[in-house]
């Protein structure tokens, strides 16, 4: 019997494939890695980026609220009024009595008709308070026609006077339709007797307007305008304070909005200034959680890791710089300001470095010294910056500063190198197009050469597969 003859069978394409994938992975494992590592550092620094911004925003908010420091101003009951105090109020007890409330004077025009303007028109005088100077409204009531059809409706009066130019939104005019008769409603905006809305029809030329505008029979008062009177102690033997508001001011730093009058038969009513410990303490913790935020963020791009638990390390675990920021952020809590330090009042460092707040030391501390507070925040202003926001954000503008921050400067870096990264990348592609054609060339001939064999294997079969000798 004839010796069979094999060979393996090669196919071209899985063993150029497989060669030319061989040929370069070694180099694309090391740039892959490389570029995973560029990746997650751009993510890692973007997201530094975005928790410092947080925080300087936070310190900004305390900054625009002009102080950490609550006061508050508060009536016995909401029935008397309304009030708010600034960090300046002074502490202590004030007496009100409210003899009466500020109202706004509106006025009533009834008998009102459209009205031909051939018959003539004239002008209009709204007049407000004194009416000197920008306190009269010149209606022109040819020009209130605003269709131009010859006819002047109550309507047209009525958008004339709150679109005059020196209205300011002070009077508003409006139309009640009442029995099919139009009346023209005018309000004042503003409260008080200097704020008090009449009409001055004298120069109005058109005879029924006219009439209507004057007969006393369709001038109604419906709200006489008069001031407020506040006496700060009792009626009578305190001190009379009489304005157009219901808002005053008189209380240094306290603005405070009276609600009711109130009956000869009662007392004067006490508005107590203080401290308002609660709300301070909540500013505080706001500072205390949004610096904890960014700590917690950083020591996450710092951490060792746990091979042990499977925890990796951070992305910036030993990084210099970012370790220096951390340990500048816990110096700059410890700013002493005329004696006092944040850990007086209540802010303390735990082991881990995050902060936490007794809120009954401060509140302790608080009624001992409640400026210091404001002091040893400081602010993180462009134009003032002190304290302790002021060493925080200066710190934190090495990093986040637009023109040359070191997150800046590091993405510009990451983003480099990620070009180079895809460059290489690119050259390594064409290295195993090249491989591979190569290769498929070479296995696409062994191919040819083998199947050529094969038949002349089958070839000698045919001839000597059955010759006995």
């Amino acid at each position: 019997m004839a010796n069979v003859i094999t060979s393996p069978v090669y196919d071209p394409i899985t063993t150029a494939t497989n060669l030319a994938t061989n040929s370069v992975a070694a180099q694309k494992a090391q740039l892959t890695a490389q570029n995973t590592l560029a990746n997650n550092t751009s993510t890692a620094l973007n997201n530094l980026k975005s928790a410092i911004s947080t925080f300087q925003s936070a310190m900004t908010a305390m900054t625009t609220s002009k102080s950490v420091l609550n006061q508050s101003a508060t009536f016995p009951t909401a029935a008397f009024g309304s009030a708010t105090a600034g960090v300046n109020a002074v502490a202590g007890t004030y007496s009100f009595f409210v003899e009466q409330l500020a109202t706004a004077s509106q006025y009533s025009y009834a008998g009102l008709t459209s009205v031909n303007t051939a018959d003539g028109t004239g002008s209009l005088k709204v007049k407000i308070g004194d009416g000197v100077g920008d306190n009269t409204l010149d209606i022109d009531l040819g020009a209130a026609d605003k269709d131009g059809n010859g006819i002047l409706t109550p309507q047209e009066i009525a958008a004339s006077i709150n679109g005059n130019s020196k209205n300011n939104a002070r009077v508003t005019a409006s139309i009640i339709t009442i029995g099919n008769q139009a009346q023209l409603v005018l309000t004042s905006n503003l409260t008080g007797v200097e704020n008090a809305v009449t009409l001055d029809a004298s120069s109005v030329a058109n005879t029924t307007l006219k009439n209507a505008l004057i007969n006393p029979a369709n001038i109604k008062e419906v709200v006489k305008a008069q001031d407020a009177i506040v006496w700060l102690g009792s009626k009578d033997t305190g001190t009379k304070i009489q304005q157009a508001s219901n808002t005053y001011t008189n209380v240094q730093d306290v603005k405070i909005t009276f609600a009711r009058a109130m009956t000869v038969a009662e007392s004067p009513v006490t508005l107590t200034v203080a401290t308002d410990k609660t709300a301070t303490a909540e500013n505080v913790q706001k500072f205390v959680d949004a610096y904890n935020k960014l700590k917690t963020v950083l020591d996450g791009l710092m951490s060792n890791g746990d091979a042990a638990k499977g925890v990796a390390a951070g992305i910036f675990t030993h990084d210099s710089g970012l370790n220096a920021l951390r340990s500048g952020m816990g110096n700059a809590l410890r700013l002493v300001v005329d004696g006092e330090s944040l850990v007086g009042y209540g802010i303390t460092a735990q082991r881990d470095g995050s902060l936490s707040l007794d809120s009954a030391k401060l509140a302790t501390k608080l009624a001992a010294n409640p400026t210091g507070l404001d002091k040893l925040f400081g602010n993180n202003s462009m134009t003032a910056s002190s304290g302790v926001l002021g060493g925080l954000d200066k710190l934190l503008g090495q990093w986040t500063n637009s023109t040359g921050g070191q997150i800046k400067q590091r993405l510009e870096a990451t983003e480099n190198l990620q070009k180079n990264l895809n460059k290489s990348m690119d050259r390594l592609n064409n290295q195993y197009d090249m491989a591979y054609k190569r290769f498929l060339d070479q296995f696409t001939r062994l191919q040819i050469l083998q199947e050529q064999m094969n038949k002349n294997v089958d070839m000698f079969d045919a001839m000597f597969g059955n010759d006995k000798s």
